[in-house]
């Protein structure tokens, strides 16, 4: 047998990449994007395919920036994943950044629903329940402030991300269905106000609902920017739920309202619930007070943890405060009432004693007459009992409202399980900003491929949910299940947990002598535990890992 020269035997690194591939195709991305921004023009690498490079790089979870996605695929077997014969050297910054001013032109919130919506009623994952909520994502460097075709304003705002000497944009973030499906992004300023965007973000949805003839208003379920007297309870045109402000006065009342003196519905989990009728705002609504255990357990911790550093803070200051001299009584007691502002969690309590001293030098005579010069005050404290029992009262507790009366046809429990996927979208924003995905921080100079690289960034998370979900449902209908990471068989693994699995594929390629062909190209490292999992993610995966030989497979063209 002749000896197989090294370099005609190559390896590219396939690893959990032809899932992510596969996903692509399945939900018909690339086709979906060139359909609305390619009608009549062809190009080496259109607008879809470059989008799917960028999910392919942003789920490859190797920290590498927009700009370097041709470095990324210069390992990988491009012409696999992308379906298409392209090098790595066609995937350069000019043309994914040519990609993302399509994406700007045609508008990115506009082509973001009309994809997530076509994907959302094709593979029938729509619900009447939308989840919505924002996050800022800091911007790095200098931006072009003469791009004269931006919507958004790259500027300092309330940042989320606790980096307040950073500039930012907004993400305004719409979650559907059961596979928390992102249905509407939108860029926003980043001085943007939550309780301006949200009300502005559920005009532009139901607008464009109906422009697609869907029937029926959605739900809109979101935090308590939501409830405001001049918007939302002004409107009402649409069913919401939303957690109550407790600067409210009526929810302040109710929420540090005795326990004994409520009446409680005990639900699984450690919660309990109990119904009142608010017309707050002119708006008759239904709240629901609800106490958690769990959280309830939290906060005390915390608090006794707070109360723990107060009471050492204090003797420290008492310490300071109890060697003062002080002119006159008045300004000792009115110093001693400045302290008791600042501690709300102690009782201080003390009183004034008179400095005095003999006049003249040396020995004074017995019984001399001694001079007050000043004032010291002698204290001591403790826990404020009635206080922090007020304080205990309130936590675990919040309040949900909605507009919905119909106690039978939409149950107290229905509420709370509906509020409480609101997570849904935060667990999405943690995604995006995890420092191994693609773009947790932006460099980009231009606000308009910024809007549209958050397009990318939340068609990414679209297809990391849908595939999950898929994954996670197709386990259960088939009554199986896969390890995760302590060996136990479960049916709800994370995708990211899939992916690392899958590290270690690879496509090796025997070329010929004069390396212009192959001869032969096999996948390796496919053990059982992989096969299993490319065969839960369909034909076209199968067909990417050579689990099905390309002339035998129906139906699946990439």
């Amino acid at each position: 047998m002749a000896a197989i020269s090294q370099d005609a035997l190559r390896t590219a690194a396939m690893d959990h990449h032809g899932l992510v591939a596969a996903l692509c195709h399945d939900l018909k991305i690339a086709e979906r994007i060139d359909r609305r921004l390619l009608p009549d023009v062809q190009r080496k690498v259109s607008p879809g395919i470059a989008s799917i490079a960028m999910i392919i790089n942003g789920l490859g979870f190797t920290n590498r920036t927009l700009y370097l996605t041709h470095r990324f695929f210069e390992s990988k077997p491009i012409e696999h994943l992308l379906g298409i014969a392209l090098e790595a050297k066609d995937l350069t910054d000019h043309t994914l950044a040519r990609a993302l001013d399509d994406i700007a032109e045609y508008g990115t919130s506009k082509l973001f629903a009309e994809v997530a919506f076509e994907i959302a009623q094709d593979h029938g994952l729509l619900s009447k329940t939308n989840h919505l909520d924002t996050t800022s994502l800091s911007v790095h460097g200098e931006y072009d402030v003469h791009d004269q075709s931006k919507v958004i304003e790259v500027t300092h705002g309330f940042s989320k991300d606790h980096r307040p000497d950073l500039k930012q944009v907004v993400l305004s973030l719409v979650v559907n269905g059961p596979s928390a499906l992102p249905l509407w992004m939108e860029p926003l300023d980043g001085n943007s106000s939550d309780k301006v965007s949200f009300h502005e973000t559920i005009k532009q949805v139901e607008k464009f609902r109906l422009q697609i003839d869907l029937d029926g208003h959605f739900k809109w379920i979101a935090d308590s920017a939501l409830y405001t007297k001049d918007r939302l309870l002004k409107s009402n045109d649409y069913c919401w739920v939303t957690r109550v402000p407790e600067n409210i006065t009526e929810a302040k009342k109710l929420v540090e309202k005795p326990f004994e003196g409520i009446s409680w519905v005990t639900f699984d989990g450690g919660y309990k619930l109990s119904r009142f009728e608010s017309s707050y705002g002119g708006i008759k609504q239904r709240w629901l007070l609800v106490f958690s255990e769990q959280a309830y357990n939290r906060e005390k911790k915390s608090l006794e943890q707070k109360i723990l550093k107060e009471g050492e803070k204090l003797k420290q200051e008492l310490w300071h405060f109890c060697n003062q001299i002080f002119h006159c009584e008045k300004d000792a007691l009115d110093a001693l009432e400045d302290l008791r502002k600042d501690y709300k969690l102690h009782k201080i309590d003390g009183k004034s004693i008179i400095l005095s001293k003999h006049m003249g030098r040396g020995r004074p005579k017995k019984n001399a007459e001694k001079i007050g010069f000043g004032y010291k005050v002698e204290t001591f404290f403790e826990r404020d009992t009635a206080e922090i029992e007020k304080l205990l009262n309130k936590k675990g507790r919040f309040i949900l409202a909605t507009n919905n009366l119909d106690i039978e046809g939409y149950k107290d429990e229905d509420i709370l399980e509906e509020y409480k996927e609101q997570q849904d979208v935060e667990r999405g924003f943690r995604f995006l900003k995890d420092p191994w995905f693609m773009v947790d921080e932006i460099f980009l100079k231009l606000p308009r491929r910024i809007e549209a690289l958050m397009m990318i960034m939340t068609l990414t998370l679209l297809v990391y949910n849908v595939g999950q979900y898929w994954l996670r449902e197709k386990l259960r209908k088939e009554e199986t299940t896969l390890p995760n990471q302590l060996g136990k068989q479960i049916q709800k693994p994370t995708l990211r947990w899939i992916f690392q699995i899958m590290e270690g594929v690879s496509v090796a390629r025997l070329y010929d002598e004069t390396l212009s062909h192959i001869i032969q190209e096999l996948i390796t490292n496919l053990n059982e535990l992989r096969k299993k999992i490319i065969h839960l993610f369909g034909e076209t995966a199968m067909k990417l890992y050579g689990l099905i030989p390309k002339n035998l497979a129906k139906g699946v063209e990439m």
